[in-house]
């Protein structure tokens, strides 16, 4: 290949690289893990083109570099440093059992980085060694027994080995399925990027876009599993719990525990009589705008829908993500929803058939967690504030919150007003409640 053909060839992989960074960061900018790898090929996009295509147009007749060359390096000692610390990102969202010391992994990938600061300042001080010892050595296989070979292959190949070691630590505590992918794919494509060094320019740029291929097909597969599961999340919990879903996976965030929450249950008043004689395509509609409206205010105030049963919706507030006091953000949840139902369903209503809106709040412990089959998953809460909730709204008239007791003390609201208390199926005692 001629040199204009080569600088043309290096140029396109660096562009792909930048592209591959500029991807990463935009698919997910907000993730600490997806801007360290955005960073890591923005770093190796900017290394490629100014190590070949600029490193050409500077070096003189007898070989040599201007002093100045060596910051040519520090892109790669960059890409070094922010992919080891990707690793060390993507440790972190991975649940820690708490008998397993997690420091080893952690100290060796900073070591990685250290090494990798090193090559960057050897660079610095010696970048014609580096020019004539290092990279493309494979033309003069002699050199891989020189010194200022080693000056610059030790550092690297030390961090490239505390990458192997962080990432094999990592594999053995399992990670997310999706982020196992990635992580595999970026182990596959390291070898091909490292030894780009030491192959002639030709052969360099065909293992780089080797390696920026494997990477690119590891990401493709991890970014559709997180799409197929973000789709699937965000219709069914909050957007708070999608993100921890996407970041540590469904089973990690979702794991099977006990806690008090606050559980808010409402329906529709006068909906059968009014479904049976409206045609479905109009009660279809109904139900989307309802869910639709409820839904967006569970997700502002970071609440999870547990079920949509007809013209039912319980909503869990405190779970799977604790929040602090739920029992009042519970309430405030409520109002929004009475509110917003009164609105809608005086617009829904015709004048045979009125509907209107009831709500029942109780708080209490509960287990959480995942039932269900290996086809289909379902988040559940199973205790007596379940069952509470479900019949204060049984209880109460259109436009109206029933509470029980225990929200009504955590909350403390003056706008509570105490009402007699009520015999409830599946309670051995009349209840106390209160109206909101």
């Amino acid at each position: 290949m001629s040199d204009h053909g080569s600088m043309i060839a290096h140029t396109v992989v660096a562009l792909v690289a930048l592209g591959m960074g500029l991807a990463f960061v935009s698919a997910d900018r907000r993730s600490p893990t997806s801007r360290a790898l955005a960073a890591t090929y923005a770093y190796i996009g900017i290394s490629i083109y100014l190590n070949i295509v600029w490193t050409g147009e500077w070096t003189t007749a007898d070989g040599a570099l201007p002093r100045w060359a060596g910051w040519f390096a520090l892109p790669e000692a960059a890409a070094t440093v922010t992919m080891l610390e990707w690793i060390i990102r993507v440790r972190r969202t991975v649940p820690v059992n708490l008998d397993l010391d997690t420091r080893f992994g952690d100290r060796v990938l900073r070591s990685g980085q250290l090494a990798g600061v090193i090559y960057g300042l050897v660079s610095l001080f010696w970048p014609d060694v580096r020019l004539t010892h290092f990279l493309r050595a494979s033309a003069n296989p002699a050199l891989f027994l020189s010194g200022g070979f080693w000056l610059f292959a030790a550092p690297l190949l030390y961090a490239v080995a505390a990458g192997f070691v962080g990432i094999l630590l990592l594999l053995n505590r399992r990670p997310d399925r999706a982020e196992t992918t990635r992580v595999l794919a970026m182990a596959i494509a390291v070898p091909f990027l490292v030894t780009a060094f030491v192959l002639p320019v030709d052969a360099a740029a065909v293992s780089v876009i080797l390696g920026e291929i494997i990477f690119f097909i590891g990401s493709t597969h991890y970014h559709v599993l997180q799409g197929q599961r973000g789709q699937f999340m965000s219709r069914f919990l909050s957007p708070q719990l999608a993100k921890l879903v996407g970041e540590q996976g469904l089973a990690r965030a979702m794991q099977e525990s006990q806690r008090e929450i606050s559980v808010v249950c409402c329906d529709l008043r006068g909906f059968t009589p009014y479904a049976a004689a409206t045609p479905s395509s109009r009660v279809l509609q109904v139900l989307r705008e309802y869910y639709d409206a409820v839904g967006a205010v569970v997700s502002e105030y970071e609440a999870t829908i547990k079920d949509f049963a007809g013209d039912g919706i319980l909503i869990l507030v405190g779970a799977p993500l604790p929040i602090p006091y739920h029992a009042t953000r519970a309430l405030e949840m409520a109002q929004r929803i009475r509110d917003l139902g009164l609105a809608l369903t005086e617009r829904w209503s015709t004048p045979q058939h009125r509907l209107g809106i009831g709500l029942g709040v109780a708080t209490g412990m509960v287990t959480v967690g995942v039932i269900g089959s290996a086809s289909r998953l379902e988040y559940t809460a199973v205790g007596s504030a379940v069952n509470l909730a479900s019949r204060l709204c049984e209880q109460a008239a259109s436009g109206e919150i029933l509470v029980d007791v225990r929200t009504a003390d955590l909350a403390g609201s003056e706008l509570l007003q105490a009402r007699e208390a009520i015999v409830v199926k599946g309670f051995g005692e009349p209840v106390p409640r209160y109206a909101l």
